[in-house]
């Protein structure tokens, strides 16, 4: 039977808060297969992960720092001097791979040699049922094309690093060791069914054009042969010189941009980040000329609900009971949220219920609806539950 636990820690001592957290998920596990860890970039993270391993040696770590705390049944974890929390996972019957790559020059190829790598570590020659990953803001649509190279269409979730101040200090790692650029996966081969939901949760407006230039994938230069950012400002009935620089981001938060799949089955996020001074924006995720591009919305109030209400239809995808619940958490909806924190936590754990879950905050969230094609956004929610 597959079980999960969890455990956490905000002592200012990293190999300690690392063994602590460790300690309590282990508890009442007795085959620990691997863990996610999701940790403060405030950490010596190797010394964290020595602390880990010297309450559970030998077992695969996977995971990231993450923005300002995590959430798991105790509530919102956080500290001054740094946080970590564990979702430990047993199952006699289950294989896992856990592997990272760093970055050479081609994130394909990182994401190639990184498949190939986990299929190894698992003692397997075929794809996985499902899998896990984890990359830096930047990068993640290419990595996945490495990946899907080696394994073809397997589902998958996840979400990318995050650091306190959208600084560049966001680490990834395994047991092995962390790092700032690159790929870390876990493959699963278990007969128990993973199962995702993938949102964003906001609605859609009636704004909506044709994107007509983008430039190096992530800068939205034009809608409809306007300037970007001038579109925006016009949409929302803004002054355009209000949302230049890193105004965007925050004025973004509660009515980003989004592009549907080809089924219309999911609208993927895609946050605005920086408002340049030629009227382009910077976006968090990849985008393709000659397609449309939604102006959508969503209060605060929203944002908080949003949680309790997808962890529900999660609940109510699943054929079976969950064994636990990893819950990617946009840290740009967190920034939003701000104080009210607590809110997302009481709901989370209400609609969880006796089943152990770990909420972490990222800059980037990996899922897939309906029709299964993997895909990454930005200002989302991804959650996954995996049957007992």
């Amino acid at each position: 039977m597959l079980k999960g636990n969890t455990g956490s820690s905000t002592n200012s001592n990293a190999k300690l808060a690392g063994a602590e957290a460790a300690g309590k998920a282990k508890a009442g596990l007795d085959n620990v297969k691997m863990a996610y860890v999701y940790a403060s970039c405030a950490y010596d993270l190797d010394e964290m992960l020595a602390g880990i391993a010297d309450e559970m040696p030998g077992v695969p770590v996977i995971g990231n720092t993450s923005f300002t705390g995590v959430i798991t049944p105790e509530g919102y974890i956080s500290g001054p001097d740094g946080f970590v929390g564990i979702l430990a996972v047993s199952d006699a019957d289950m294989a896992v791979g856990v592997a990272a790559v760093e970055k050479a020059e081609c994130a394909v190829e990182a994401g190639e040699k990184v498949a190939k790598l986990a299929m190894e570590r698992a003692g397997k020659t075929v794809p996985p049922d499902y899998f896990y990953m984890v990359a830096p803001p930047g990068e993640e649509e290419f990595y996945l094309k490495g990946i899907t190279k080696v394994i073809g269409r397997v589902p998958f979730f996840g979400g990318s690093a995050a650091d306190n101040s959208i600084s560049g200090e966001w680490k990834l790692y395994t047991d092995k060791g962390a790092f700032a650029d690159g790929v870390a996966v876990a493959f699963f081969y278990s007969d128990k069914k993973m199962t995702n939901k993938f949102t964003g949760a906001y609605r859609e407006t009636k704004d909506v054009g044709v994107i007509t230039k983008v430039i190096d994938n992530r800068v939205l230069a034009e809608i409809d042969g306007v300037p970007a950012l001038q579109k925006y400002a016009d949409w929302r009935g803004m002054d355009v010189e209000a949302l230049k620089g890193g105004a965007l981001l925050s004025e973004t938060i509660v009515s980003p941009l989004g592009v549907k799949d080809r089924l219309g089955d999911l609208v993927a996020i895609r946050h605005p980040m920086n408002g340049n001074d030629d009227l382009s924006m910077n976006i968090g995720n990849n985008l393709a000329e000659g397609t449309a591009i939604i102006r959508m919305e969503g209060s605060v109030d929203e944002l908080i609900d949003s949680t309790g209400a997808t962890l529900e239809e999660l609940k109510e995808r699943m054929a079976a009971p969950a064994g636990y619940y990893h819950l990617v958490h946009c840290g740009g909806r967190r920034a939003g949220i701000d104080s009210r924190i607590d809110e997302v936590a009481k709901q989370l754990k209400e609609k969880a219920g006796d089943v152990p879950f770990i909420t972490e905050f990222t800059f980037g969230e990996y899922g897939f609806e309906a029709d299964g094609l993997n895909t990454c956004g930005g200002l989302m929610l991804s959650f996954t539950g995996v049957e007992a």
